[in-house]
């Protein structure tokens, strides 16, 4: 990979998800459904990074292999989520979250709904470089570093939709009404779901990086954890749950709160 084909990925990038997700803000104007939202820049992240990932740079140094190897990876990611994102918004309807939102916007809800979907554009755009700096690694042989990320990336997959799965079978027992999910890898952390979410990422940053010194553009992509942990942990994720938690049924989630950590799980047993 030369300069100029690392800055044509990263305007590919954000050029594509800006205009998905415009899209998605006009889907919403339309259904006034925003849960289309998440589910159109998960597609796109997916659709986007695979498209730059089996994109062959000048140079050729990348093989074949490790090309397909994370577009593949990629597009499982997406796929799983956005069938579950999709499943849920035509389950539950709008997203509370960011109902809240536009509920405290006001009349200038439309325009900020819009820039805040061009700034998830952004993430975005930074999450699909860098599986194009995964793919695009040198090196004919696989090396300790894709093993490893390659099982990263799985154990990420697997682990956030085992995660939704159990929310999910949560939540169809009406006896749980008002109740705190606590069972299986909710017991461990108190968002499991995006804690594998973000380990997908950190396994992106292992394949992308040659600590050899080697490959100089790997390490951009310590954007997409660095981005996807800011994101999920301060910012459109924990903050928005935490608060609706805590609104809904505060006695469960504050008992909850004090015996389970918020992102990282413990390998502790939870005290019931």
């Amino acid at each position: 990979m030369t300069l100029g084909s690392f800055l044509r990925d990263a305007l590919l990038a954000e050029a594509g998800l800006a205009a998905i997700m415009a899209i998605a803000w006009a889907i919403q104007r339309r259904t006034g459904n925003s849960g289309w939202i998440d589910a159109s820049w998960t597609f796109g992240v997916g659709v986007v990074g695979a498209a730059l990932a089996l994109a062959p740079d000048a140079q050729g140094a990348a093989p074949v292999w490790r090309r397909a190897t994370v577009a593949i990876f990629a597009l499982v990611w997406s796929l799983r989520l956005c069938l579950h994102i999709v499943g849920r918004t035509l389950k539950m309807g709008d997203d509370p979250r960011y109902r809240k939102l536009i509920t405290e916007w006001g009349a200038d809800a439309p325009r900020r709904l819009l820039a805040f979907a061009q700034a998830q554009a952004v993430v975005g755009a930074a999450l699909a470089l860098a599986l194009a700096l995964a793919a695009a690694t040198p090196g004919a042989n696989p090396r300790l570093a894709d093993v490893f990320g390659f099982a990263l990336f799985a154990v990420g997959i697997v682990g956030e939709a085992v995660a939704d799965a159990q929310l999910q079978r949560f939540k169809a027992d009406s006896s749980n009404r008002n109740k705190v999910c606590a069972n299986g890898l909710w017991s461990r952390s108190r968002h499991p779901n995006y804690f594998f979410e973000w380990l997908f990422w950190v396994a992106c940053a292992v394949v992308a990086i040659d600590p050899t010194g080697g490959w100089p553009y790997g390490w951009v992509a310590l954007l997409a954890p660095a981005a996807m942990y800011w994101t999920l942990r301060y910012v459109s994720g924990v903050p928005p749950l935490e608060e609706q938690m805590m609104r809904t049924r505060p006695e469960a989630f504050r008992v909850y709160q004090a015996q389970t950590p918020i992102f990282f799980p413990s390998l502790a047993r939870r005290r019931r």
